[in-house]
């Protein structure tokens, strides 16, 4: 087990709701910090969300914030928006919130108000739309952002309905460049001892998960179309049906498909003018898919992965959630964790120091259970280092 991790003796106050920072504060206790989450006295908008629930939560506020202190301060009472006040000058070197856009300041908790009694504070904003522009005090949510960069207008099936993706991949990017953007920012003040405005935003998370589309949108113009499970510019590169399930198939060069056709008992179609080059087979990925899947169809899910993994074709069984779970090589990596507090098991941090996993987190703790920790802390205001 890690005892010395990466930071370690850092505090961060994370006055937020709902994922985007959340995510990121839990990243940073796992990392070590001694995170202070504040909560409005009705609790976060993810104790309610369902239908998973645990200890009277919903699991994914038990998912996104294992490992914080919780307390509960209502910044609009002043008595206690003071006492914020007094725990992140007296103790915290990071500051992070996610309020709606525009309303920090008339809380003292804006960057220039916050960095008059400690300028070298790390300060991380956590937007919607972005903190410039003429949308930046708009408020969004993940879903809102895929559809506004473009994301759902290139996910789904062709002639379908746009789709957004499964996770909230807009709401977890985000909170991992707030990290990026803190760590950043803690590095130079180690050097330089001085603080940071930090600003990320769900808008900006999007548009950069666009980089390739937005890239091949400025080459030729073209705004790119709804592929499935399958890419703009690789083929083949998506699911197949089986005899009993669905395999991801990945030729992502030529000698890849060369050996795809071999291993599919198919040697020539590489040799075919219409599928020797990638490029060929992007103008011919109807008849490629339709010869493709009537061989696959042929034999189970299991068949088929086994051959085309001996012949070294990148494959992969679309699994569910429960299959995932309960798979050997996800046992193996230890990323589910169940720490000693909870009998639950959520995802851990996707990183290891050394070879070794960081910490199990303790469970998510109730509105305002570390009030009285606080009161006491900022009672004998110990003198920090």
């Amino acid at each position: 087990m890690l005892h010395d991790l990466p930071l370690s003796g850092v505090v961060v106050v994370e006055l937020s709701d709902s994922a985007s920072a959340p995510f990121a504060g839990r990243v940073l206790a796992a990392l070590g910090a001694d995170v202070w989450k504040i909560e409005r006295p009705s609790g976060d908008s993810a104790r309610g969300w369902g239908p998973s629930k645990w200890k009277g939560s919903g699991a994914a506020y038990h998912a996104l914030n294992r490992g914080k202190r919780t307390i509960s301060i209502d910044i609009k009472d002043r008595d206690q928006l003071m006492t914020l006040h007094q725990l992140i000058a007296e103790h915290a070197d990071v500051f992070m919130h996610n309020l709606r856009p525009g309303s920090c300041g008339q809380y003292g908790l804006d960057a220039d108000s916050l960095r008059v009694t400690k300028p070298e504070l790390v300060y991380c904003e956590v937007g919607a739309f972005g903190h410039v522009g003429p949308l930046n005090t708009l408020p969004g949510y993940d879903p809102l952002m895929q559809a506004f960069s473009g994301i759902m207008s290139i996910t789904g099936e062709e002639g379908q309905a746009p789709a957004r993706a499964g996770v909230s991949i807009v709401d977890f990017g985000t909170g991992m460049w707030a990290v990026i953007g803190i760590l950043s920012a803690l590095y130079r003040r180690r050097v330089k001892h001085c603080g940071a405005s930090v600003n990320c935003s769900l808008l900006e998370t999007a548009i950069a998960w666009m980089t390739v589309g937005i890239a091949n949108y400025n080459v030729d113009g073209e705004p790119g179309g709804r592929h499935g499970s399958g890419v703009a510019f690789i083929a083949p590169h998506r699911a197949y049906e089986t005899a009993d399930g669905h395999l991801i198939v990945s030729a992502a060069n030529d000698p890849l498909f060369a050996r795809l056709c071999a291993a599919l008992g198919r040697p020539e179609w590489a040799l075919d003018d219409r599928f020797a080059l990638n490029s060929a087979r992007l103008k011919h990925r109807v008849e490629l898919d339709r010869l493709i899947g009537e061989r696959l169809i042929t034999e189970p899910r299991s068949v088929w992965q086994a051959r085309l993994q001996a012949a070294g074709i990148p494959v992969a069984p679309i699994q569910t959630t429960a299959e995932i779970v309960g798979h050997e090589q996800t046992s193996a990596l230890g990323i589910i964790e169940t720490p000693p507090d909870d009998e639950v098991g959520l995802v851990g941090l996707p990183l290891s120091f050394d070879g070794r996993r960081t910490p199990a987190l303790h469970a998510a703790r109730e509105i305002g259970a570390d009030n009285e920790v606080l009161a006491r802390m900022l009672k004998t205001r110990p003198e920090r280092p």
